[in-house]
């Protein structure tokens, strides 16, 4: 099993010791064991991690940040909101990413969620049928932009005239799409249709993310997709002052259902030393399951 460190939280103190603190965060989970760091893709802190008005950083700027720290840790958002950005732009900061870190980065996207941040800031929030469409039309382009068709594109939404895209991708044929959530009729539908990846909200229970990956498959069958080709994979919350038994025994039935790598928040992040905790006694733990 693989583990990626997911940051949720940009309150590291001090506005001017932000930039330190994070490079020494990327830094540390890439010598600890960490496979991959994401960050959120919002513009505002989220409700289930504290007040709106905590600190909140661009995501593409901050991934560009990481790239530069690090060498080998894959990169992405743990989701972008399909509202947040044109469709042709977001293809153009992915692939701006992948080029400038080597080949390290991926596509997580989702149909958005947050409408006071959207309404607080001026950007759309259209309703969730037309979001969905939008996320269809959106995974088009992108695969559009990084294959060898520059023809052009016209959707109920976007219309491009032509699909260039350079410099392409260094990931081949494309940088994989992480579509995030659960929903049963049209989320993992798309997954099964276009998707590389799915992450599901460990916190469910179980039962529930075993439902949510049959439910997957059989849209694997309806659309003739082979289930196995999608990497399964799920969010997590773990706190290093605590036995880390809980976590690992959590880790153990997610991989009897079939999850493969699962993102990890955790607490105080900027504190290394929980970091560290994490790479010694807990990584070499599940990276075998």
């Amino acid at each position: 099993m693989k583990t990626a460190l997911h940051i949720s939280s940009f309150s590291f103190g001090e506005d001017r010791d932000l930039s330190e603190n994070l490079m020494t965060i990327a830094k540390t989970a890439e010598d600890v064991g960490f496979s991959t760091i994401t960050v959120m893709d919002h513009y505002f802190q989220i409700e289930h991690n504290g007040s709106y008005k905590q600190p909140m950083m661009e995501a593409y700027t901050t991934l560009g940040f990481i790239a530069a720290c690090t060498k080998k840790i894959t990169l992405g958002t743990l989701v972008t909101g399909v509202t947040y950005r044109e469709p042709a732009f977001l293809v153009k900061q992915i692939t701006a990413l992948d080029v400038l870190s080597q080949g390290r980065a991926f596509m997580g996207i989702g149909a958005a969620w947050n409408e006071q941040e959207c309404i607080a800031l001026g950007f759309p929030f259209p309703p969730l049928k037309e979001r969905f469409e939008r996320l269809e039309e959106t995974i088009q382009i992108a695969k559009q932009m990084w294959s060898d068709n520059n023809s052009s594109y016209k959707g109920k939404y976007y219309t491009l005239e032509e699909t260039l895209n350079m410099p392409q991708v260094l990931t081949k044929p494309y940088p994989k799409i992480l579509i995030g959530g659960g929903g049963e009729k049209k989320t993992l539908k798309f997954v099964a249709m276009y998707a590389d990846a799915c992450n599901l909200f460990s916190m469910m229970g179980t039962d529930t993310v075993k439902h949510k990956l049959d439910i997957l498959k059989e849209h694997c069958k309806d659309v003739g997709r082979d289930f196995s080709e999608i990497e399964k994979t799920a969010l997590i919350r773990i706190n290093p002052d605590e036995n880390f038994r809980k976590s690992i025994e959590e880790c153990i039935e997610l991989s009897k259902l079939g999850i493969t790598k699962v993102f990890f928040t955790v607490p105080k992040v900027e504190n290394i030393s929980n970091l560290e905790n994490i790479g010694k006694n807990f990584i070499p733990q599940i990276e075998n399951l």
